[in-house]
This record gives structure tokens, sequence and C-alpha cells, in this order.
């Protein structure tokens, strides 16, 4: 596979998009970036996020010490991240650095904790898209088990102006 090839690739169940592909479409960085990939993208309709959950991520040393989980959250953020990455594909504004800030988060459920060593997919289908705001459902969800859910509003933006130097 060439090297292009190796952080996008398309197939029946959609694009799936490397860490490579995410840094360029969202400004979220280490130890903020909740998502390791996403697959199944299909243009303004779902995508899944995957988030490798590890014992190393600094909100473990405080959440709990001695029961580690990973904070309900951070599995929202995750789910909002895995939107931002579908609004910026679907609009074809890879690397002009938008933000999708948060609007609303509605009818947000915890189910069962998310441990290290969990591997987190975070289903996320777009309900309307009015203009720049988006509205979506998403799942959080281990081993095919649903951990969270929540819906969801967010804005796209333009990113800021940097002043002349």
């Amino acid at each position: 596979m060439a090297p292009a090839e190796a952080s996008a690739e398309r197939s029946e169940t959609g694009e799936s998009l490397g860490l490579d592909r995410i840094l360029r479409m969202i400004p979220h960085r280490y130890p903020f970036l909740m998502i390791d990939a996403v697959r199944d993208l299909h243009q303004r309709e779902r995508a899944v996020g995957i988030k490798n959950v590890t014992i190393n991520e600094p909100h473990f040393t405080g959440h709990f010490p001695n029961h580690a989980i990973m904070p309900g959250v951070l599995a929202i953020e995750a789910m909002a991240q895995t939107a931002a990455v579908l609004v910026v594909h679907s609009l074809g504004m890879e690397g002009r650095g938008m933000l999708v800030y948060f609007m609303t988060i509605d009818e947000a459920r915890f189910r069962k904790p998310v441990l290290p060593g969990d591997r987190l997919e975070l289903h996320v289908a777009v309900e309307r898209n009015k203009g720049r705001v988006w509205r979506f459902k998403g799942e959080g969800r281990v081993d095919g088990v649903v951990v969270s859910e929540a819906t969801f509003s967010a804005m796209i933006m333009d990113p800021p102006e940097t002043p002349n130097s």
C-alpha cells in the first residue's frame, strides 16, 4: 500500500482515517486528543471514532487512583471530536484549521464504566445540518455494549485570524 493510501482507505463500509489525517482536521493535541482513528465515515451521515483507552492517560491518576475509570465527559468529548472530523471531511475543509464548537449536550447517559484496556467505539450520526450548525446522536460502545450516549450540537467556525508579524 502506498503511503498516501495508508492514512485513508475507502471500502463499502465507508472511509477510514488514520491519526495523521485526524491531526489535519481538528486542532486537538495530546493530552486532549481523544480519538486514535475514524472508520466507516460516510460524508454528511455517520462515522465511528476509535479510542484505545490506556492506563497512561493523565486523567487516570486522579479518576480514580485505585479504580481507574475514564471520565464520562471525556467519552462525550471523544464523540464530539469524531463528529468534528465528520463535519470537516464532509465539507472538504481538511487542513484549513476549522474549529467545531460544542453548542449543546442533551440526554447524556453513562451506562457502564470505560476502563484502561478498553477499545471505545464512538458511533456518531448526523441528525440534521442547517448552515454552520450540526446536530448529532452519539453512542460509545465497548465490545458492542453501549456504555455512553448523548445528543449534541456543534457549530463550525472559521479559524481565528493570526496577527501580522
